[in-house]
């Protein structure tokens, strides 16, 4: 084997390694048209509300190698919270709860994903009407990629956890904040593509 063609193979070679490396991490991007926030909160400790946030957005990047290296960047529009009712989603969407003009998203941005046993917990921020604070959801998923309608590759994950609305100061100064449960329970439906 001639001098050349010795280094040519030894960078190919170099070039293959490094190329599996790369492909360790993938980054994808959500789909908003098949991605929402799901909520329920007690009313008057007898009945539950249910609504929803849609408008997700953002970037996830998935580490195949290692889950726990993997990362979150998402927004969602306030001003598409729905309840069923008119009335009750023009009031929650004032002053008192998500203040939509002063605020005009939900954001969240992992800070670690940990692995107990198989069990997936994400980590993050969640800033809720101009309140910030950490969070710990119950992860499920991602799920393993298919092709879609024009080939490109799509996963999903579900996350699901619950806030007390009181650390995010949400609808203490409501009149209505004494009908409301303190607990949020919801679940974040996600759909992502491969960029």
């Amino acid at each position: 084997m001639t001098k050349q063609l010795f280094l040519a193979a030894a960078f190919a070679g170099l070039t293959l390694a490094s190329t599996g490396l790369y492909a360790q991490t993938s980054t994808w991007t959500i789909d908003t048209a098949h991605s929402s926030v799901n909520f329920q909160v007690r009313h008057l400790a007898v009945s539950t509300v249910r609504g929803s946030i849609r408008g997700v957005k953002g970037t996830v990047t998935l580490n195949e190698k290692d889950i726990a290296k993997s990362t979150v960047a998402a927004t969602m529009e306030s001003a598409t919270v729905t309840t069923g009712t008119e009335k009750r989603d023009q009031h929650i969407k004032g002053p008192e709860f998500f203040d939509i003009t002063k605020n005009p998203q939900l954001s969240f941005k992992s800070t670690g994903v940990t692995n107990t046993g198989g069990k997936l917990k994400l980590i993050g921020d969640l800033t809720l009407a101009g309140v910030t604070k950490s969070i710990t959801l119950d992860l499920d998923g991602p799920s393993a990629p298919i092709k879609n309608q024009k080939g490109g590759l799509v996963s999903g994950f579900s996350a699901s956890g619950a806030i007390n609305r009181k650390d995010f100061e949400f609808g203490t100064k409501s009149s209505a904040s004494p009908a409301i449960g303190d607990e949020v329970k919801f679940t974040i439906d996600v759909e992502i593509d491969k960029q």
